[in-house]
């Protein structure tokens, strides 16, 4: 981070993060002094302040309600292929076998939860990992917390996922069940009081760690995969630094660096993901018994169709997101530069 970023996050008190107003120091640098004037002609709030998370959960909504519900028909193809390779071979065949079978207007079943389900999680995702990076960076220091910072972005997306599945997990049971059993309830006002019925409050989260095991290692992927390959693009392609570029340049480089962190996401997360599908299809099964049952191949089903999917879906929630934060004139950190006093420790020009 620059020292001027660094040194307008260090005013933010963070012992408590939800404050509205950051405090600064009585004795602020000139740096700080400077940059804190800078902050309050260019930005609309400040960073870490209350309005700053409430803005970026917005961020999240947007990014990942609208995203995940424009692919609807894509997800529910990829998902019937999963539990059913047979009958729905690949993802053409897919789509034919569904639309001979239900119509064209099978392909938007299970958009209610889907929208519902990912808005409330984009909403955890993407805030908590603002705050979670802001307080793991404070924690490490400045210095480490740039020598670190992968690891940074790693535990920070984890945290924040964390919570986001909790807040993802009982609309995503709906969804699944909507789109994989025939003659199940075919929308979200029918299914959510029929689990509800039938099994309980623990039938909406019978599928929450095998969620944990596809959603974290996913956006753990999906964060710091998009911020590494945001400082590599600006170092090694975009031809000059970011603070000179436009701002739709920027949002350019964000688009691809979602799309590349994207595919390694789809990658990563797919076997887990299989699983959340088959277990939610079969009433009374574990994670385990899914898993043993499909096998290792079994578990890579639909990979394809999820590779287009994912790495479109990344590329535009972190394009969405990153344009809520330059319509709300939110504060956007530049790629991390080497903190003076370190390179100073290691002799660094």
């Amino acid at each position: 981070m620059s020292n001027s970023i660094v040194s307008a996050y260090r005013s933010n008190v963070f012992s408590n993060p939800f404050f509205t107003n950051a405090k600064c120091e009585s004795k602020a640098s000139p740096l700080r002094t400077i940059a804190a004037a800078a902050a309050k002609e260019e930005y609309s709030c400040e960073f870490g302040s209350t309005k700053f998370y409430a803005l970026c959960g917005f961020g999240g909504l947007l990014s990942c309600g609208l995203t995940h519900t424009a692919v609807v028909p894509l997800d529910m193809v990829k998902c019937r292929i999963q539990v059913d390779a047979a009958k729905y071979g690949g993802i053409v065949k897919g789509f034919k076998v569904t639309i001979a079978e239900e119509g064209v207007r099978a392909l938007a079943k299970g958009w209610a939860p889907t929208f519902f389900g990912y808005s409330m999680q984009g909403v955890c995702k993407f805030g908590f990992y603002e705050i979670f990076k802001i307080l793991y960076s404070d924690i490490l220091g400045e210095e480490n917390a740039y020598l670190w910072r992968t690891s940074l972005y790693l535990a920070a997306s984890a945290s924040a996922e964390f919570f986001a599945d909790i807040a993802l997990c009982p609309m995503e049971a709906i969804k699944v069940r909507i789109q994989t059993q025939p003659g199940w309830s075919t929308t979200l006002r029918e299914g959510f009081p029929r689990i509800m019925k039938e099994e309980g409050v623990s039938g909406f989260y019978k599928g929450l760690v095998p969620l944990w095991a596809r959603q974290i290692p996913y956006t753990m992927m999906k964060f710091a995969c998009f911020e590494r390959t945001v400082e590599v693009l600006y170092k090694y392609v975009v031809p000059k630094p970011r603070s000179e570029c436009t701002k739709p340049e920027q949002l350019v480089v964000t688009f691809a660096a979602g799309y590349i962190a994207g595919v390694f996401c789809a990658i990563v997360s797919h076997p887990a993901d299989t699983i959340v599908s088959k277990l939610n299809q079969a009433k009374g099964s574990n994670f385990i018994d899914v898993a043993k049952s499909l096998g290792l191949m079994g578990m890579w089903k639909g990979l394809f169709p999820r590779i287009i999917m994912i790495g479109t879906l990344t590329a535009l929630q972190w394009f969405i997101y990153d344009s809520v934060k330059v319509a709300f004139r939110l504060p956007r950190p530049p790629p991390p530069e080497m903190p003076e006093s370190l390179k100073k420790k290691l002799g660094v020009n």
